[in-house]
């Protein structure tokens, strides 16, 4: 059996003057340009749903090891105050595609989600396009969704597939007022003209009750054609997380009832290995602290091979469980993994967590051996 081991971790963002200014770093995203570059967004605010908080960039030029932060993602302001995230996909030419949710903070004095509803501000869907690794970009242009969802979750980059579409998962997400005609579901944003125009969409996960919510759901190409969709799955009705799910599309259009994938966690983001082994980083619910999860497909059933923790086994207080899960989101004190292949095979693998009363981005690299 395979097993996975943690060969070093490090910081790719702390706020070196702590003492000075309130800077927490939230939300990584990476990707790799070469054997030694790596390139690396993240939001860095005054606090985890702060209206000033900002995309920067950062740079590694040794494989991970160090990182030089390059300021802000230039986004720039909108008609009203504005905070912004981001994910970033390399294409198959090189180009940087960075999918940024620009969000209206006019509610100075409000978070970015509604605990009465779980609504959340109204954004903005834009995309920004570098061809030169980072260092310049496109104005960001609008992206016209097919569907109304109001709102639209920032969970995951752009998936290029190998038939030329390009993916975009997110779910539909209730305005501040509560507002959500579609019902809050799991979905794939489709483009055929490489992100020019996006006429179509996906249901990857919906409950037809509308009890469950799938979020920071995640797509994967499998080596067959198959996709692979994971997603948290919470039961707004019962008030309570489910396992992490997963669904297959045999046709790259439609996609089976969701299963359960037997991982008790929430933010789960997976990645397939070159042996087509799934490589799963999440926020495990059952027992504290980021995991990783080794495991493969055998037909359509999700199999679990082994397991790894990661941080915060040993630490208190890292989530919420109240029945309010506006509040449990105010909470949270680590999350969002990133994974990235490296050239050798290794998993480099990004997230954010409050060490010492400051959030970080904080690194590890993987290796998965036989």
């Amino acid at each position: 059996m395979a097993n996975i081991e943690c060969l070093k971790s490090g910081l790719i963002y702390r706020n070196p003057k702590p003492h000075v200014r309130s800077v927490h770093a939230y939300f990584p995203s990476v990707v790799a340009l070469s054997t030694t570059e790596l390139l690396a967004t993240f939001d860095l605010g005054e606090a985890f749903e702060a209206a000033n908080s900002q995309v920067h960039i950062a740079r590694s030029c040794d494989g991970g090891e160090t990182w030089q932060p390059e300021g802000p993602l230039p986004v720039g302001a909108g008609a009203k105050p504005a905070s912004n995230t981001a994910r970033i996909a390399v294409m198959a030419n090189g180009d940087i595609v960075a999918f940024v949710i620009r969000s209206d903070r006019s509610r100075q004095d409000e978070g970015h989600c509604n605990p009465r509803t779980l609504g959340v501000v109204a954004g903005e869907l834009l995309l920004m396009r570098s061809r030169d690794g980072g260092r310049t970009w496109s104005p960001p242009a609008a992206l016209a969704p097919p569907l109304v969802g109001p709102e639209f979750e920032m969970c995951c980059p752009i998936i290029p597939l190998r038939d030329g579409r390009w993916l975009l998962p997110t779910s539909t997400w209730r305005d501040w007022e509560g507002y959500c005609p579609n019902g809050m579901k799991a979905v794939a944003l489709v483009s055929s003209d490489r992100g020019a125009t996006w006429p179509e969409y996906i249901d990857v996960m919906a409950d037809p009750q509308k009890e469950i919510i799938y979020w920071e759901s995640k797509v994967l190409e499998l080596r067959d054609g198959r996709l692979l969709a994971v997603a948290w799955a919470y039961n707004e009705k019962r008030s309570r997380d489910l396992p992490n799910q997963y669904a297959i599309s045999q046709d790259g259009r439609t996609f089976s009832a969701p299963q359960s994938t037997g991982l008790q966690g929430q933010t789960l983001t997976a990645i397939l290995l070159a042996d087509g082994q799934i490589l799963s980083v999440y926020r495990r619910m059952d027992q504290r602290g980021l995991w990783a999860n080794l495991s493969h497909l055998k037909g359509d059933q999700w199999v679990n091979e082994s397991e790894l923790p990661l941080w915060g086994v040993d630490l208190a207080g890292l989530t919420g469980t109240s029945k309010n899960m506006s509040q449990n989101f105010a909470v949270l004190r680590f999350g969002a993994p990133s994974l990235t292949r490296l050239a050798n095979g290794d998993i480099f693998t990004a997230f954010w967590c409050v060490e010492d009363c400051v959030s970080n981005i904080r690194y590890f690299f993987l290796r998965v051996r036989a």
